[in-house]
């Protein structure tokens, strides 16, 4: 099994398209005013938002992007007008993590893992998938 997408609610996809295009993600399927895809730079991942009529209440999603380079690509959002909630930092779980919100109050997280992305040293051994 392998994660194909991820898919946010969004009550204006005409302002969430530019806003996820800013942050570098590419547009495959325009079908407003419900949905739109996009796929990551990087790897075989897509992203898509679809229109609600109301957003979920609570913390609602957390979305994370791996970036290779994490500091260089805030640096360069926030020259773009993006703004975070955090900048990057070490995180106790041995990432280092940016956050920001997408027009919708959508929890983005920027991340960088390295090896500790799937493998932390509290990883359980030899933890295998069942067949």
């Amino acid at each position: 099994m392998n994660l194909n997408q991820v898919t946010v609610p969004s009550l204006d996809l005409e302002k969430s398209i530019p806003f996820y295009q800013k942050l570098g993600l590419k547009l495959i399927v325009e079908a407003l005013p419900n949905y739109a895809r996009f796929e990551c730079p990087d790897g075989d991942s897509t992203f898509s938002i679809h229109l609600v009529g109301e957003l979920p209440e609570g913390n609602g999603i957390y979305v994370y992007f791996e970036c290779k380079d994490l500091d260089a690509k805030v640096d360069e959002l926030c020259a773009n007008g993006i703004a975070f909630e955090e900048m990057p930092s070490d995180r106790r779980w041995l990432w280092r993590e940016a956050r920001l919100k997408d027009l919708d109050g959508n929890t983005l997280i920027l991340f960088l893992g390295g090896e500790n992305r799937k493998n932390p040293p509290w990883r359980i051994p030899d933890a295998t998938l069942n067949d």
